[in-house]
This record gives C-alpha cells, structure tokens and sequence, in this order.
C-alpha cells in the first residue's frame, strides 16, 4: 500500500517537471515562460529555409489595413464623398464582369427584399407591409455619386439598418456597382443597343411609374436606423430625414 500511495503521489510532480522540458527534449523548468516559443525571424529546422517567420499566402490583408485606404473603406477623399467607385475603377475588364456578378448576389441577399429585384422599391418586405424605399431610377438616385450608396449602405438611411457589419468592404462596392448596371438597364437608350442585336422583344412595364407612389405600411418610419451619408439632418415626423429624400411623404396606413 505504501507503494502504490508514493507512485500516485509522485506522478503528478514527475509530469509536471516534464511539461518544463524544451522543444529539443532538454529539462529547463522555465523553458515555457520563454524558449518554447518562436521568436521573429529565429531559425529553425522545422522549414527548408530555416525561417520562423513564413511568407503570408497571397491575398493575405492585416488587420485594420483596410483602413488605411480612405477611398475604398469609408468611401471619402479628404472628407468628401467620392465619386467613383474606386474598387470598379481599378479593377481589369475581367474583375469588373466578377465584380457585378458578386454584387448581384449581395444585392440578392441583402437588399432585393425591401428594394426589389430591378430596384424599384417592390421587394416581397415592402408587399407584406413595410415601409417603401425609393426607387432606385428616379432622377435624385441616378445622379448621386457612388459614394453616397456605399455610405448609405455602410451607415444606414431612414428606416433602412446599417449592413457596416454584415457586408464586408468590398462587397460593398460590389453592389453600389450592380445597382449602377440596374440603373443603366432600366434607363437604357437606343444607343446603347449594340448593333445586330434584335429589339423586337416583349417590353415589360415597370412596378413602379417614374412619379413613384410612395406607400408606407403599418408602423412605417417609427424608429430612425441609420445616420444617413452626412450622419445628420432635421428628422421628419415620422422619423425619416426629409430633406434628403427619404422615402416618407404620404399617409401611413393604420
């Protein structure tokens, strides 16, 4: 019994004298307070080149580093909304086709359910009562610059939340170029028809007319989201920002 009762009373001090032990199997109690990690740019044999410090795979961006390009994360030149988007603009004709498409499936996700499909305000969220957001082509929309969407998107406007913490930076963009090509499309002219391609095609009217019947369900405007792109402004009686053209005139149904 006096055995067994030393053996159990000495295998905990035997592993933990153990656990002090350095990568090379050599006993140094306080090894794991320093040693037993790497430090920047120490040799080491586990690697060919004998590095510590590995190359970061490709594509690889640090944390915060977005930051430092003001254009693309907070959409702003010197304080000012740009008015291009940058991610577009310096992408190849390739990453552009890639980009659109990646923006289509964003704006699927996150904004055809209140803006619609084709952008006039009709998605299924609007249809079951909530409020209406403005259509995408009418003139006000049309000729605000791309960063006005992106802060929009990023911050919010009227009822809509902020997606700043859903949808990445660049996905962003991605969709303030889709809706871009939405706008272009529904307000096509002859000219841009390239030639050969054949016109006589069933036309389809839109949802919405360009006057825009601007309807608002049960609760619509209670609660003010977003900070909209200039994060201030005198707020309407129902809660939206009427100086900037949120959706808000008309009656609010009981």
């Amino acid at each position: 019994m006096r055995i067994s009762f030393r053996f159990l009373l000495g295998a905990p001090l035997v592993l933990a004298a153990l656990s002090g032990c350095t990568r090379d199997g050599k006993f140094q109690p306080v090894d794991m307070w320093n040693g037993s990690r790497l430090k920047p740019y120490e040799d080491v044999n586990f690697f060919d080149d004998k590095r510590s410090s590995r190359t970061p795979p490709a594509g690889t961006i640090a944390r915060g580093q977005d930051r430092l390009n003001e254009q693309v994360y907070y959409g702003t030149q010197n304080g000012t909304l740009v008015q291009n988007n940058p991610v577009f603009m310096a992408a190849s004709p390739t990453d552009k086709i890639a980009l659109l498409e990646r923006g289509q499936e964003r704006y699927q996700i996150y904004c055809q359910p209140c803006h619609g499909l084709a952008g006039y305000g009709d998605g299924m969220i609007v249809k079951r009562g909530f409020a209406k957001p403005p259509t995408y082509h009418q003139q006000r929309l049309r000729a605000v610059t791309d960063g006005y969407l992106y802060d929009v998107i990023t911050n919010g406007y009227g009822s809509m939340y902020s997606y700043g913490s859903r949808v990445p930076t660049r996905d962003r963009w991605a969709i303030v170029a889709y809706i871009r090509a939405l706008q272009r499309s529904q307000n096509a002219q002859a000219s841009d028809i390239p030639v050969g391609v054949n016109t006589n095609t069933e036309t389809v009217t839109p949802p919405i007319t360009p006057g825009e019947n601007k309807y608002m369900g049960p609760g619509a405007g209670r609660e003010y989201h977003g900070t909209g792109p200039s994060g201030s402004g005198e707020m309407g009686s129902n809660g939206l920002n009427e100086e900037q053209g949120a959706n808000q005139t008309g009656q609010v149904k009981p």
